[in-house]
């Protein structure tokens, strides 16, 4: 095998490849890319069993073939390379090595047969659709926050993707949640999403997926089956195993009939959280939020290292009310409205309350409260 290629087109490639690989695995081949040059492309694939990401890249290939090499250590290679380098990567079967040539430098890599390399099980998929870069970007990056890191919970510990109902017509959500907080997101249901079945995205797939939906021009195609999903775009594929699991009913969990409204602008609100928590205990990290007509009073009170307090002008006109949560979770939930206003609907100090941004209620958030 022998190709040369761009250093921007093959450390792109590349990157992807690395950052499936586990670091620590028992089969030295997973730690492998597999990388094969055929016609004007090369495609490299890298897998952990769970997740494979298969990625092309244009190359001008003199001798087809292919073989296996350590991601991470081409990954560190390419990227030290300099900017606009020629990349020419060739691989003598006798020796079982990969050299690596870029200008003055040269670098030899230890392969590992091609034949060893496994190749995930292909699926029959029920529903395929195809949704754009920025539709798929707003479902996942608002709702993964609230993945939940408890192993033995494992069914929450990715986004429940799945088609709902939504004022009297179909949408596409996700939802994702931890026990102590819930984010909801939908959006237009695709053509020929319909009849997709609901499947639980795990956390590492949902950060990969990420890099695929930079390009806001992008359409994805996407692919659903009981048990995998897969994102393409023309030279990126990306297939998942999904968690065999039943997600919980979280409609239970969504209050209703929360009707006092607090009205805030959500950056500034964010930075007095931010602010206040600075004394808090790490372990609690409880703000204490006092409402008034039109005043929110954010305090912090903890024994052993200080107090806080901070005023803000708000839009309140209920009840007084004071309410606790875990300084992190608000900061979090701040952090995803886009728009100026986040609005918080509360019941009591014990309930669940629910915020969205101003009326748009295609982005909900729960956040459960805790004493202070």
């Amino acid at each position: 095998m022998k190709f040369s290629i761009e250093r921007a087109s093959l450390l792109k490639a590349v990157a992807q490849a690395q950052s499936v690989v586990e670091r620590r695995n028992t089969i030295p081949i997973l730690a492998n890319v597999l990388i094969e040059a055929a016609g004007d492309d090369v495609t490299f694939r890298a897998t952990d069993l769970d997740i494979e990401v298969v990625d092309k890249a244009p190359a001008k290939v003199e001798r087809a073939g292919a073989t296996t090499v350590s991601a991470v250590t081409l990954n560190e290679i390419v990227r030290k390379l300099p900017d606009g380098a020629l990349v020419s990567l060739t691989e003598d079967g006798a020796s079982g090595r990969l050299t690596i040539e870029a200008g003055r430098s040269n670098f030899s890599l230890a392969t590992l047969p091609k034949e060893d390399f496994p190749v995930m099980a292909s699926s029959e998929y029920a529903a395929n659709f195809s949704a754009p870069a920025p539709t798929l970007r707003r479902l996942f990056d608002k709702s993964k926050f609230a993945i939940s890191t408890e192993e033995t919970r494992y069914y929450l510990n990715g986004v429940y993707m799945h088609v709902s109902e939504s004022d009297g017509g179909k949408v596409l959500r996700c939802v994702a949640t931890d026990g102590h907080r819930l984010a909801r997101i939908d959006a237009a249901l695709p053509d020929g999403a319909a009849e997709m079945a609901g499947v639980i995205v795990p956390r590492k797939t949902v950060g990969e997926l990420r890099k695929l939906l930079d390009d806001d021009d992008m359409q994805i195609a996407v692919s659903v089956s009981e048990t995998k999903i897969r994102f393409a775009t023309p030279t990126i594929t990306l297939t998942s195993k999904v968690i065999d699991g039943t997600f919980p009913d979280y409609t239970r969990v969504i209050p209703t009939g929360n009707t006092r409204k607090l009205e805030v602008d959500a950056a500034e609100f964010a930075r007095a959280v931010d602010r206040v928590a600075t004394v808090s205990s790490e372990r609690s990290r409880a703000v204490k939020l006092s409402l008034d007509e039109d005043r929110l009073i954010l305090s912090v009170n903890a024994p052993d290292s200080g107090a806080a307090e901070e005023e803000l002008a708000v839009a309140y006109g209920d009840e007084p009310l004071e309410i606790g949560f875990n300084a992190k979770y608000l900061l979090e939930i701040a952090s995803q409205v886009d728009r100026e206003n986040a609005v918080f609907m509360f019941n009591s100090s014990g309930d669940p309350t629910l915020m969205r941004e101003g009326n748009d209620t295609t982005a909900i958030y729960v956040v459960m409260p805790m004493r202070v």
